[in-house]
């Protein structure tokens, strides 16, 4: 009998596991009808807040096994005996203060009697905390000002086809330091909507007791990081991005979390396990972090509510989660997922699997215009199908082989070697109906251990050769293929697109954030602006080509439209071409060779109008085509010339 299953339809190869399928989505079914909104609201009640109605602060906190529980801080000073808690049945613990007790930016914390001692913790719902930068300690912080901030802006309608910036706050400053928002909001920006990006993707929000983590070893869940700013400043930032037109999506942090036991969750309520799994399960080794325990109703209150938080108190428009393939098994993706059955049988964490369907339920519950985008290498069937059919409920999937068979490519292989297919096969090969954000590089590319696109083209020439009228062969052969590779990427690797922070002019060098290896340096923790915006260096060739992509695909909506269907591949010419949305893209890989009145096929008869090509002075080509020129399409083939590391975009009149 036919599935009643649409991902089993749309792929033939599900049929064996429909029943895996629709155990998947009835998990699902049963514990989104157990009232999960409500669960999904403990940022409302826990931790410390204060309580307008009954003007009274309020602390509650879960900590079943801990003997005792009692607020600390400099409005007692520090007294473990002065403000107890009490214990209800369940392992809540409670307690009401005076208006008068806490001002805005007392300092607190929670003294916590346990099986493992008496510690000075950080609430799991600490809000803002401060980092003394003598003791490096951080402290939970009161955000209590007298007027609450006013939002100005609405967000903007979800896009169709993400054109997502990624970008670290702290590294958006072309000053050696630690970037903030208010730097970010009112610089960066206006930069990221002027060259026609719609989407922000914001990481190293959440805070992390390490800067160098990049933000990955997150410590307290619900307090925006204080290096970059307040809690108020934060809300501006997003603010200013709505106005722009700019979607905002947090780079969400739900895969693990950091083993520091001062800042941390760990052993919260005195004993291994609080929110976590126990021993083994509970470690990730390569990450050197700690496992959540996705089936435990504690922790999928409190992961849940943090999805809530960020959505209703800071308006962010959506997620990337993190680390996806490591949550979804227990193996944490340490395998080839060479066969169906990996997917469905032994090694998967199906309490994952469920919470990753409830956080999508609920994310779209809350506000059904959010993005969510997975971070998964796996290729789990259903990533991008809804919760209701038995997938996991993402809008997007990240391409992630993408990149990396660039820069294998770039590494491994001489360029008169390059074969097209391969290529070809790499951007095309993705699962039906399972939207793909396609990148030719991100921040993992950009890290200190590996390079950048642009920097594994062109290396040291980089620092000596990119000036204007400078003739260097390598830098010629850089700029070129750093814009047709973007380009190739863009178009036929997905739909949606994303860059990350100042690769779309070719940053040179990797980052590196300070650390005891450099010396704590924040040379190459930065964004030199400067050299895309200096009218005498070509970097601003690579930032304008990047312009001239993003209105091309907003103005012939090519990510929303269907795949691109390939032309030609012309392995001895290295020549490929390609529709989508009605245009006709050729790319000529060769070294050397320029191909005068090259033919290939085309599905659609007519003139053709060059759009668009690589080669263009403004975007520092060598200016070989002539834009606008007419060619016709006659017998169900193209005439045009190709010249050698050169692309060209043509649309019909």
């Amino acid at each position: 009998m036919e599935s009643e299953l649409a991902l089993v339809r749309d792929d033939p190869w599900l049929t064996p596991y429909t029943n895996a399928i629709e155990a998947r989505r009835d998990r699902f079914s049963e514990a989104w009808g157990t009232g999960l909104r409500s669960e999904a609201q403990l940022h409302r009640t826990n931790g410390l807040l204060f309580d307008e109605e009954n003007q009274q602060w309020t602390y509650h906190e879960y900590a079943p096994h801990a003997h005792q529980l009692s607020l600390v801080g400099d409005f007692n000073n520090w007294d473990n005996n002065a403000h107890p808690a009490t214990r209800d049945e369940h392992g809540n613990w409670h307690l009401t203060l005076p208006a008068d007790t806490l001002t805005h930016l007392s300092s607190y914390k929670v003294c916590v009697v346990g099986d493992n001692g008496t510690h000075h913790r950080l609430s799991p719902f600490t809000r803002y905390a401060l980092q003394n930068e003598d003791t490096h300690e951080f402290t939970g912080t009161v955000w209590h000002p007298k007027e609450t901030y006013q939002w100005k802006n609405e967000a903007p309608p979800k896009p169709t086809a993400p054109r997502i910036y990624e970008a670290h706050i702290g590294l958006a400053t072309e000053r050696e330091g630690v970037g903030t928002y208010e730097e970010f909001r009112t610089f960066v920006l206006p930069r990221i909507a002027k060259l026609g990006y719609d989407t922000v993707q914001l990481m190293a929000i959440a805070e992390h007791p390490y800067y160098g983590s990049f933000g990955y070893h997150v410590a307290n869940f619900f307090a925006p990081s204080s290096r970059f700013g307040t809690p108020d400043e934060l809300r501006a930032m997003v603010d200013e991005a709505h106005g722009l037109g700019i979607t905002v999506v947090l780079d969400l942090v739900h895969s693990h979390t950091v083993k520091n036991f001062a800042e941390g969750i760990r052993e919260f309520d005195g004993q291994e396990g609080y929110l976590l799994h126990s021993g083994p399960a509970g470690e990730h080794e390569q990450w050197d972090s700690l496992l959540f325990d996705y089936g435990h109703p504690a922790t999928r209150g409190f992961l849940l509510s943090n999805l809530a938080y960020w959505l209703e108190d800071f308006r962010f428009d959506g997620f990337r989660f993190d680390g996806v393939t490591s949550m979804l098994y227990h193996h944490h993706g340490d395998t080839t997922f060479d066969h169906y059955d990996k997917y469905f049988y032994d090694g998967v964490d199906w309490s994952s699997v469920t919470y990753l369907q409830l956080a999508n339920a609920l994310i779209r519950e809350i506000n059904p215009q959010a993005l969510t985008i997975a971070e998964d290498f796996s290729g789990m069937p259903g990533c991008c199908q809804p919760p209701e059919e038995g997938g996991l409920g993402f809008d997007y999937r990240l391409g992630m082989g993408i990149p990396d068979h660039w820069i294998k490519l770039l590494k491994h292989t001489p360029d008169e070697q390059w074969d097209l297919n391969i290529i070809w096969n790499q951007l095309s090969n993705r699962r039906f109906g399972e939207r793909t954000v396609a990148y030719a590089e991100s921040h993992d590319q950009a890290l200190v251990g590996d390079k950048t696109l642009a920097f594994w083209l062109m290396d040291k020439e980089m620092y000596w050769h990119m000036k204007k009228g400078d003739e260097n062969p390598i830098i010629d052969r850089g700029i070129a293929f750093h814009k047709m590779i973007r380009l190739l990427t863009m178009i036929a690797g997905g739909e949606a697109w994303l860059s990350f922070i100042g690769n779309e002019f070719g940053h040179p060098e990797w980052l590196d954030f300070p650390r005891e290896g450099n010396d704590w340096s924040y040379k190459y923790a930065r964004r030199q602006w400067s050299l895309a915006d200096n009218p005498k260096l070509k970097y601003g060739g690579l930032q304008n080509f990047e312009g001239a992509m993003l209105q091309l695909v907003r103005d012939h909506k090519v990510l929303e439209s269907a795949p691109a269907q390939l032309l030609n591949i012309d392995q001895e010419n290295l020549s490929l071409q390609f529709e989508r949305a009605n245009l006709i893209f050729a790319f000529n890989f060769h070294p050397h060779n320029s191909i005068a009145d090259y033919q290939f096929p085309t599905h659609v008869p007519g003139t053709f109008r060059h759009l668009l090509d690589t080669d263009q002075p403004e975007f520092d080509g060598l200016e070989r085509l002539t834009p606008k020129t007419l060619h016709h399409a006659l017998d169900g083939h193209l005439s045009a010339y190709l010249p050698a590391r050169c692309a060209v975009v043509f649309e019909k009149v």
